[in-house]
């Protein structure tokens, strides 16, 4: 064999031919540009994904609003009644009458508890530090014995959905006495 036969096991194919390497150069950018649009379009879908389950987590949990502030209204209505009765027939001997009061508390009983199976909740803030978000104050009750911005009388329950406010609590705040200190910090005066 002869050295001049022998082909060399590598031939260096590239050129200096800057029109050669264009399509090689197209190709690689086209390929990095539907690489990024691919990762774009799959981080699109992620963020869909979990917006879906957030909205469909939200409303299994708050679907249900409309239809409870309708039943609040009940449940309202209940409560006069049963006090209007307690108060008219405190000392009635009568079984019958005892046996309907029992059995409209046992009604107003259930009622909650199906609400609260359902996530609404009542919440009674007698004697909590007014709060804004969770409170409607009605009116203004001057005691200089009890610190302002108190709640003194609950005039109506509020109720919850969750982590939610479906109807505030209606109050008396307290006005006149000294204001609730929370380390330091000031208290603005509290607006009926």
């Amino acid at each position: 064999m002869t050295d001049e036969t022998a082909q060399p096991p590598y031939e260096d194919t590239a050129t200096d031919d800057p029109q050669a390497d264009a399509p090689l150069a197209t190709a690689q950018r086209e390929a990095a540009e539907l690489k990024d649009k691919v990762l774009r379009t799959l981080a699109e879908m992620e963020n869909l994904r979990r917006r879906t389950e957030r909205e469909v987590s939200d409303a299994r949990a708050y679907g249900i609003a409309s239809f409870a502030r309708d039943v609040l209204g009940i449940a309202d209505n209940m409560q006069r009644a049963l006090d209007a009765a307690r108060q008219e027939l405190s000392g009635s001997t009568d079984p019958g009458v005892n046996t309907l009061l029992e059995g409209v508390e046992l009604t107003e009983r259930e009622l909650l508890k199906s609400l609260e199976k359902n996530g609404v909740r009542r919440f009674d803030p007698q004697g909590e530090k007014f709060d804004p978000n969770l409170h409607q104050a009605m009116y203004e009750v001057p005691d200089p014995s009890v610190p302002s911005g108190m709640v003194m009388q609950v005039i109506q329950p509020g109720y919850m959905i969750g982590e939610r406010i479906l109807r505030p609590a209606l109050v008396a705040v307290s006005k006149g006495g000294a204001k609730p200190s929370a380390a330091g910090e000031s208290q603005p005066g509290s607006a009926a």
